[in-house]
């Protein structure tokens, strides 16, 4: 079996890094960079940083901040938000980036996943999705949730995978900031229909929660981010637990 991963997410707005809660309701969690050196420090894995209101807002992703982060850590960094072109993928991965996230474009043009597989590798292709818990089952949201579109999870999920994304960060919006454990009647589904890794995303707010995504779950890495932000989980501590739990952890 695999090592799960631990990686902390790092929201950007305005060149902070903000949370909230469901998407909403953001409060400022610090400086990027140091962050994100803190945690490479800490044992982090990896690291996910997203521009969350490029895409909304319709403007390129951070390219100078990916620099310096790339300056200062030493472990893979994903980076995501406004990416609509190979041309993007380019600059990010020039600048420093080990992959890159694409969720809104990506469901607007499916052939950018391709694209991105066929030219820099599958590795480097990460599709994240956004779904909320609808009567019709989990349908995908577009522009850092705002948008419901008519994709559901599962089908959308195979069809990235069929198409060469490396990894799916799968989000539940219901879930996030909540911590009240991750989605993962949902997680174990995908992980058991898909051939590539499953990152769980959206709501973590205790040790235990970590250990179900994987062993319920079935997810290969765990992703979370006030949780760490604020002190309430250190990266050692939640390792040393997850390791008691006989869990293969980096």
């Amino acid at each position: 079996m695999l090592a799960k991963r631990i990686i902390p997410c790092l929201d950007i707005k305005d060149g902070q890094t903000v949370k909230g809660t469901n998407f909403v309701n953001l409060r400022e969690a610090g400086d990027p960079v140091e962050l994100g050196k803190m945690y490479s420090e800490q044992g982090a894995d990896e690291l996910v940083y997203l521009d969350i209101t490029a895409s909304h807002e319709g403007r390129k992703t951070f390219t100078d901040l990916v620099r310096r982060i790339a300056a200062e850590i030493n472990i893979p960094f994903t980076v995501g938000g406004g990416i609509g072109e190979l041309a993007d993928v380019d600059r990010l991965l020039n600048a420093g980036a080990d992959k890159v996230s694409v969720n809104s474009a990506a469901i607007r043009n499916p052939q950018l996943v391709n694209d991105i597989a066929k030219h820099f590798g599958s590795q480097v292709c990460v599709v994240a999705i956004d779904v909320r818990q609808t009567p019709q089952g989990w349908k995908c949201y577009l522009n850092g949730g705002r948008l419901e579109t008519d994709r559901y999870l599962m089908d959308w999920a195979k069809e990235v995978n069929d198409r060469g994304a490396g990894e799916i960060l799968f989000t539940s919006m219901d879930h996030d900031g909540v911590k009240n454990g991750y989605a993962n009647a949902a997680l174990a589904e995908l992980s058991e229909s898909l051939t590539i890794p499953v990152i769980a995303s959206g709501g973590a707010g205790k040790k235990e929660h970590f250990r179900d995504a994987f062993l319920e779950g079935k997810a290969d890495a765990a992703l979370a981010a006030s949780v760490f932000h604020f002190g309430e989980i250190p990266i050692p501590e939640l390792k040393a637990y997850l390791r008691s739990e006989g869990i293969n952890i980096r």
